[in-house]
Order: C-alpha cells, then sequence, then structure tokens
C-alpha cells in the first residue's frame, strides 16, 4: 500500500493549484452519503483487521461549512511497484472528475483506524502538510470496528493554530511546548459533521426499515461485548507502558541536567577563588574559557512523541466510557424487557 508519506507528497502536489481559493475557517462538514458509502466500501474491499486504509476527499467551502461531495482512495501496491506515480494517479483522477462536472478539489483525506488507534507522528505530519496547504483541509476518521457494533463512528480533525505554529517551527523542545501552552487536548479539534442525503434515498431508507425483520432491530441489545472491551483495555495498557517509559526518560534527562549544573556551580567557585588567590599574589587572573563547551547541556527527550501518547490514551479512555456506557444501557433496556415478558 502507498506509505502516508509518499501520499503526502502527492497530495500536496496537487493541492497547490486550490490553496488560494479557501480562505474561510471551517465551523461544520456536510458530508454526502454517497461518500461515506465509498469509505465504507473501500474498508470492506482491502481493510483486513488492522490494515489501514486512506483515501482523498473532495469537495467545497460554502462560507464556514465544508461540503465533501466525493471521493477517490489512495491504490494499494507494494514496493516492487516502483515506477507506481502517486502524483500522475491523482492528477488523472481529478482530470476524469473535472471532465464530467464534479468536484474536483482536495478538502482533505480520510484513514480507517483499528480500535481507536489513529493519534500518530504519521496523522499529524499528514494533517499537517494537508492544512498548510489548504487551510480548510480536514481528516476524516472511519471506525469499522467501532461502526459493527450497532453505531456509526465517523469523526472529523484538524489540527489547533497553536499546534500548526509549533509544526511550522519544528521545534518540539519541553521549553517550546510549555511556552506554547501545548497540551494533547490542544492538538485536535473536532469539527462537528452532518450526513445529507437526497430526499429519494431518506425515501429507501424508511422503505428499507419497515421492511427489516424483528430479529435484525433486536441486535443492538446484544450483550456480548468482552472482546472489543477488552482489546481496548489491552491497547490501552500498552499506551500506558509507552508513557511509563518516556516519563523515565525524561527523569532522566532532568537529573542529568541538574547534575551537570551543580558540576557547572562548582567549577566557578573554585575558579572564583583560584583567581582571588592570584590576585593576592599579584599574579594575572586565570585565562577565560569557554564554559558552553567545556559544559554541553545534555540533549532534552522530544516531547512530541509524549503528547500524542498522551492524546491516544485519552481517545482509548474515551472510547472505553462511552462503550460501557452504551452496554450499561443496554442491560437496564434488557432488564425492562425481561421484566415486561
Amino acid at each position: 500500500m502507498a506509505t502516508r508519506k509518499e501520499s503526502t507528497s502527492a497530495a500536496s502536489a496537487v493541492m497547490a493549484s486550490t490553496s488560494g481559493t479557501l480562505d474561510s475557517p471551517v465551523k461544520q462538514i456536510q458530508i454526502e452519503g454517497l461518500v461515506l458509502l465509498k469509505i465504507i466500501k473501500h474498508y470492506q474491499e482491502e481493510g483486513q483487521g488492522s490494515e489501514v486504509v486512506q483515501g482523498v476527499l473532495l469537495g467545497l467551502v460554502v462560507e464556514d461549512r465544508l461540503e465533501i461531495t466525493n471521493c477517490f482512495p489512495f491504490p494499494q501496491h507494494t514496493e516492487d511497484d516502483a515506477d507506481f506515480d502517486e502524483v500522475q494517479y491523482q492528477m488523472e483522477m481529478m482530470r476524469s472528475l473535472r471532465h464530467v462536472n464534479i468536484d474536483h478539489l482536495h478538502v482533505g483525506w480520510y484513514q480507517s483506524t483499528y480500535y481507536g488507534s489513529f493519534v500518530s507522528r504519521a496523522l499529524l505530519d499528514s494533517q499537517f502538510s494537508y492544512q498548510h496547504a489548504i487551510e480548510e483541509s480536514v481528516v476524516l476518521i472511519y471506525d469499522p470496528i467501532k461502526t459493527a457494533q450497532g453505531s456509526l463512528s465517523l469523526k472529523a480533525y484538524r489540527l489547533t493554530p497553536k499546534l500548526m505554529e509549533i509544526c511550522k517551527e519544528k521545534d518540539f523542545t519541553p521549553e517550546a511546548l510549555k511556552k506554547a501552552s501545548i497540551g494533547f487536548e490542544h492538538m485536535f479539534e473536532e469539527v462537528p459533521i452532518l450526513i445529507k442525503n437526497s430526499h429519494l434515498i431518506n425515501a429507501l431508507m424508511w422503505d428499507l426499515e419497515d421492511k427489516s425483520t424483528v430479529a435484525d432491530k433486536h441486535e443492538l441489545l446484544n450483550l456480548s461485548s468482552s472482546n472489543h472491551l477488552e482489546k481496548s483495555l489491552q491497547l490501552l495498557m500498552d499506551r500506558v507502558d509507552d508513557m511509563s517509559q518516556d516519563i523515565v526518560k525524561y527523569n532522566t534527562y532532568s537529573r542529568n541536567l541538574s547534575k551537570q549544573q551543580q558540576q557547572k556551580h562548582q567549577y566557578l567557585q573554585r575558579r572564583q577563588q583560584e583567581n582571588a588567590q592570584r590576585q593576592s599574589r599579584a599574579e594575572p587572573p586565570l585565562p577565560e574559557e569557554d564554559i558552553s563547551k567545556m559544559f554541553k547541556p545534555p540533549q532534552p527527550p522530544p516531547r512530541m512523541e509524549t503528547l500524542l501518547i498522551a492524546g491516544q490514551i485519552n481517545n482509548y479512555c474515551q472510547n472505553v466510557k462511552e462503550f460501557t456506557s452504551q452496554n450499561l444501557g443496554k442491560l437496564f433496556m434488557a432488564e425492562a424487557l425481561q421484566g415486561h415478558n
């Protein structure tokens, strides 16, 4: 499959000609039902387990609303396909869509996720490239496993203005992040999504719902959820372990920095005492030395990975919270049905 880095560079080249047409922030996303079906179908055809599928979102901006009217997937190809040109593929797709009078402007990209595991450096870099080229770009995250439990899981995210500035400067040191007041809760902002269907599609959906069997309607009350919850908790524990390792690295850096500062202070005191003794003996002072070269500060560990891990932990916690609250509702409903019978 095409790597995210290749897709990002290709998209940046394709989006260069459209960056001047969009100049308003996005407050709401309106997505066509057909686009959503294409995303779901893309995963069902090419996604396997934890395999991630990705694609391009097309549409237009109307005032503060981003309308997503079409999409097309990134093709899967292996490293053996050395002659595959990602940029050429996207240009040909956009040219074909333009010929049939379909919206062909890039407005973002979509990606599937495995149990909500999408907060990563790859997603951050990709969204920064899109959002830097076109300010209104968004990323849609589709969770097929959560959707299979009975509720559609589709969320739209954008990078916050603070994080965009940090990414532009490429300064992820603890001091820079502290100065910008960046925490994991200030990295991504969620944009509300509105799914739009035509009146004919709405009528068809009502007709299909009336024709559905009683057994299908009761499947939403299925109480078997141990596998999903167990997997979510396992992933949560793995990320907590990663966070613990990052904390150990930062504590080690803090101890080394404090130890070096003490050594530097002791050296300056000895030097000052030596100069005082030499002055009392009418001798010249010691020659000046570059203290910064003698005591090079240890390299601080990058904090962006830690923030991403914290954001992913928070996402796992929210997923577990939502899932358990739904199960509690199912339990109360099942108890009420049993009592009624």
